[in-house]
This record gives structure tokens, sequence and C-alpha cells, in this order.
């Protein structure tokens, strides 16, 4: 099939403006490239329910768990194996929201933080974050988390590791971009921003768009030596290893295991 490209000019003057269009087709390099690395992030493995049930099969049997952001439990918070745990979600996007606590996560901490729900003193052994994928969101749910979070406890992320700018995109109902419906939002700048702290330890699984983990305990390697201060796509893109501290999942479990 041969590429057919009109080339783009536009020419003003003082008397008219001259427009001419491109006419894109599915040989557009950029719609190439998403779609290719769609398919590959598709299909990694293992997914974050196997993940998650790692984690919460290191922390003991009277383990926590924690999600904000359910959607439909049968996605993952029902395949989550342990007796006590909590599911967060204001019901947006699944109508029928069986969950615990139909709040939005921010309403959702302040009423425990004020003992309005459970125990402010509870703290969880897992936590998993994959509401709203906007950075700003994001960071807030990760710095309650935090307040919330067992020492030896681990925070889990969603979509931390976007293949391509078009998936890192603040805007999710714009279909026709090369990620075709496929969003993880700007997760990956809030996530960024904790792999530069001393104080916790962070890694980013390298299967189902980005496992992000964070802990206070638990030695997952060294802060991220990245400078990107204005949280550029191509700066992270350049340097995605050493922004995410990326892992293979055996290299994961290693590190968690190590220290367990």
């Amino acid at each position: 099939m041969k590429r057919i490209i009109k080339k783009i000019s536009k020419l003003f003057t003082r008397e008219k403006v001259v427009i001419r269009y491109v006419d894109r087709t599915e040989e557009d390099f950029y719609h190439q490239d998403g779609h290719k690395k769609t398919m590959l992030e598709i299909a990694k493995t293992p997914t974050r329910t196997d993940i998650l049930n790692f984690l919460v099969g290191t922390t003991g049997a009277n383990s926590k768990y924690l999600e904000i952001g359910v959607r439909n439990p049968n996605d993952n918070f029902n395949k989550i194996n342990v007796n006590e745990k909590y599911s967060v979600d204001p019901g947006i996007e699944f109508e029928e929201n069986p969950v615990d606590f139909k709040f939005t996560s921010d309403e959702f901490f302040q009423k425990l933080n004020n003992g309005e729900i459970l125990n402010k003193d509870i703290r969880f052994d897992v936590i998993f974050i994959d509401g709203l994928h906007l950075a700003e969101q994001v960071d807030r749910d990760i710095k309650n988390a935090l307040d919330f979070i067992s020492d030896s406890g681990f925070i889990v992320l969603h979509d931390c590791n976007p293949p391509t700018e078009f998936h890192a995109s603040e805007t999710y109902s714009y279909m026709l971009s090369p990620s075709k419906g496929f969003w993880n939002g700007t997760t990956w700048k809030a996530f960024f921003k904790y792999r530069k702290q001393k104080e916790i330890y962070s890694c980013c699984v390298d299967t189902d768009w980005g496992i992000g983990v964070i802990s206070k305990k638990t030695n997952l390697g060294e802060p991220s030596q990245v400078d990107n201060d204005y949280y550029e796509f191509k700066v992270f893109e350049d340097n995605r290893k050493d922004s995410l501290n990326l892992l293979s999942f055996e290299d994961f479990k290693k590190k968690v295991l190590a220290d367990n």
C-alpha cells in the first residue's frame, strides 16, 4: 500500500490564508508505533493481580488490603487472596459500584483520618492505587497512603510505565490518537516524584503498563538520579529505566523476599 501524504502548508498574506490538509493513513509512524507498543504491553505477564497476591502473601496471615479505584470488583479486587480487604470507588465508571466505601479517595482518607469510618489507627499492609490517573490526584493518593501503610507494607500503583506520550496524555476521551483508547494518564509523574525521595524505596515492575511499588522498609532500589524537574516525557523516555527503577518480576521478587 502506498503511503498517501499531502503536505501541509499554511501561507498567510494580507489578502488570504491558504490551507492544505494532511490525509492521514494507517501507515502514519506514530500510529504504527503506538499500536506496536500497545500490543507488546498487553502481552506482558504477570498481571497486577498476580503481583498484589504475591505481596499480600509476604505480609502475613492477618494482612489488610485496601484498593482505591475499583470499578468492576471482578477485574481485580475479588481476586485478591486476603481475608480482610476494603474497596473505595465513587462509582463514576461502574454504575453498580458494589464497594465498601462509595467515596472519592480524598473523601475516604479524610473520613478515615477523622475516625468516621473504620479506625483511624488502622494500618494496611498493601494499598493498591488505581483511581484517577492524573498526577495531582495520584500524588495526593500516595501521600495519604503513606500515612496509613504499615511499616513493612507496600503501596502499589498501576499505569506507571506508559509506552508512548500518547498513552500518557492528560485526556482520556480522545480515541483517535496512536494509543487508541489505551490510557495510562500522568500517573508516571507522581510516581517519579516519589522516586526522587530518599526516605522511601521504590521500583516499577515491567509488566501490565508498569506496576509501581513503594515501601518504607523493603530495599527496592536507590532513588532516581534523573534530572527532570519539568516532567518532560522525552526526558522520561530517554531515562526510563532509572526514572522508574524498572525491574523484571523475578528481580522484584528477589528484592522483596530478601528483606522479608
